[in-house]
């Protein structure tokens, strides 16, 4: 990690609800203006509201120092739930905790940002909950079988508060989003939504902000075919999301844990867009 801009590392979290913050890993121009002066504008993309220029922050910072502008790869903590830059409301992120991978490059809340704003969100594990014959459902926890955390594709945006002094830490929203598509047979038993994992070597593809030919993206989206996740029930403590802790993770009941042969990963309601996982700031998140 070439620049860390947590200023307060995030507290372990085992059960983080939609519009809580996690980590994000993206890479951003060296040279790009600090968080109270990136981008925003109107919904139309024409005239900027507030004064506030709608140009792309990478790309103005290329307009000042040329295209020798370096890359720097960076944390920072956002809020999941994206916010889409002409949106007039930031309560809009609670609906797009998700992104289709078979529309992201299309709809129009999440367009601009599969095209210059990707990320990679961490994460130690997620929950899904799955539906059993005559019983309530079932959560489930999937992690990796090496205790190595996950790495889930994920977008960013900024959005511009209107309402705060331009040069107030709080004038910029950085939000996300985790994208999804849908799950091979060994998680389908589960649920038919997962996230997507990037894999490793596609890292810096998926991350870098000049890489915006939609073809090459949409190639980055296949799942791994690799072994590695096990999955195993869990409490249903975890279905409220006033309960926090380690116990949340720790299996239950019905038998040992089961190695799953795909690296999938599901949302607890990713059959929808703009509904999804759960996320957490320790070491990594869960959802």
């Amino acid at each position: 990690m070439q620049r860390d801009a947590v200023t307060e590392p995030l507290k372990p979290d085992y059960n983080v609800a939609p519009t809580k913050p996690v980590y994000a890993v993206l890479d951003r121009v060296e040279s790009a203006p600090a968080d109270g002066e990136a981008n925003s504008g109107a919904a139309n993309g024409g005239a900027a509201s507030s004064g506030v220029d709608t140009r792309d922050d990478a790309a103005r910072a290329e307009a000042r120092s040329g295209a020798d502008a370096g890359v720097e790869r960076e944390l920072r903590v956002v809020r999941w739930g994206l916010v889409p830059f002409w949106a007039k409301d930031v309560k809009i992120g609670s609906r797009m905790i998700n992104a289709r991978a078979e529309t992201v490059a299309e709809k129009p809340a999440f367009r601009r940002a599969f095209a210059k704003r990707r990320c990679l969100l961490p994460a130690d594990g997620y929950y899904e909950w799955q539906s059993l014959a005559d019983a309530p459902k079932q959560p489930m926890y999937i992690t990796r079988t090496d205790g190595r955390s996950l790495a889930f594709a994920g977008l960013y945006e900024l959005w511009r508060d209107p309402t705060v002094e331009r040069d107030d830490p709080d004038a910029w929203l950085w939000t996300a989003t985790v994208i999804t598509t849908s799950a091979p047979d060994e998680l389908g038993m589960i649920h038919d939504r997962m996230p997507m994992i990037i894999d490793p070597g596609s890292w810096a593809d998926w991350l870098d902000p000049a890489n915006n030919e939609v073809a090459d993206l949409r190639a980055l989206l296949a799942p791994a075919a690799a072994s590695g996740l096990t999955t195993f029930p869990v409490s249903t403590e975890v279905n409220s999301v006033r309960n926090n802790g380690p116990e949340l993770i720790q299996p239950i009941g019905r038998g040992p844990a089961a190695p799953l042969a795909g690296i999938g990963v599901n949302t607890r309601s990713g059959a929808r867009e703009g509904s999804g996982p759960r996320s957490n700031g320790g070491t990594g998140v869960l959802f």
